[in-house]
């Protein structure tokens, strides 16, 4: 029995299979990166137009861009740190653009991303640290008077996600201030490449298996036979955590990791609402404009938000 596709889905495959292929495995990191967020950034196209300004973030051992959207400048939001997808491997503040103005638009907040450092030559903790000096970067006054700072939620996409729950747990055992909420779009929480859905979906649904366990080993090295637990989340003390928003596309071979995470969650004590939402694949997010399921979970994700700010 063949997976359920959405119309609109179909009609994104069926272009991302007349284009060439690229395996971004076989090129060196540098060609690899260039061509895998050039795709990305093409997606951009047509996001909402809001203002938005350069920030350089300053962390501990490194300078790392920055950019804040702000839907009302001059009037103090709330503000979502919103924590980029791209495998630890690639991804920018440029490829997730559309992204983050798309939620900007949804939660009426203020949205700050960030550069962290990428593997493979910054494999973990590097991206983790960045991740943290960040957060602490938007808490502490530095991005302008109109944004609330005391009013904060952190949100990421696939590694992004495993980077703000991972975030959130080291903020907990450190005693720091928790965001409000999080909102966490298909997150990769394990390198568990034997689970169902990898099974059902680890080929043909642009993100592959393969292509998975290269991302986990460049974040890794040589801890990828034994995560630490800030690592791999799945398997962290979740206790304590804030209210969670988890979705996942039903073509996702990441499907799982959000289903156990979930299943963690409840037996953790952790208020969270999780979404499936069948017939779209892994990194739908960008493809808002052209996808409505992508746009729905970004809604979803951003009134969950809004409720708990």
């Amino acid at each position: 029995m063949s997976a359920f596709v959405d119309p609109q889905m179909a009609r994104i495959l069926a272009g991302f299979a007349a284009a060439p292929g690229v395996d971004f495995k076989t090129l060196p990191i540098a060609e690899a990166r260039a061509s895998a967020d050039a795709g990305s950034i093409a997606w951009n196209e047509g996001a909402p137009d809001l203002p938005a300004r350069e920030i350089a973030v300053q962390v501990d051992g490194a300078m790392l861009r920055g950019r804040l959207y702000h839907p009302k400048p001059g009037t103090a939001l709330p503000v979502i740190v919103y924590v980029h997808g791209g495998g630890w491997t690639f991804g920018s503040v440029d490829t997730h653009d559309g992204t983050m103005r798309t939620l900007a638009v949804a939660s009426g907040c203020a949205v700050f991303g960030f550069d962290y450092r990428l593997a493979p030559e910054h494999p973990y903790p590097i991206p983790l640290e960045d991740t943290l000096g960040a957060i602490a970067f938007g808490l502490s006054g530095e991005l302008g008077p109109d944004v609330d700072a005391r009013r904060w939620a952190l949100a990421g996409d696939s590694a992004g996600a495993t980077l703000a729950l991972a975030a959130m747990i080291h903020r907990r055992d450190a005693g720091l201030a928790l965001p409000a909420t999080a909102a966490l779009f298909y997150g990769c929480y394990a390198p568990d490449f034997e689970t169902g859905s990898h099974a059902r979906f680890g080929e043909g649904y642009i993100l592959t298996t393969a292509n998975m366990r290269w991302y986990w080993r460049n974040y890794l090295g040589a801890a990828f036979d034994a995560p630490p637990a800030l690592a791999a989340p799945l398997h962290a003390d979740l206790r304590g955590l804030p209210p969670l928003y988890l979705t996942v596309g039903g073509l996702d071979p990441l499907v799982d990791d959000t289903i156990r995470l979930a299943d963690r969650l409840a037996a953790a004590g952790v208020a969270f609402r999780h979404d499936h939402v069948p017939g779209v694949i892994h990194g739908c997010l960008r493809m808002s404009r052209k996808l409505a399921p992508a746009q729905a979970m970004i809604d979803a994700g951003a009134a969950y938000i809004t409720e708990r700010l």
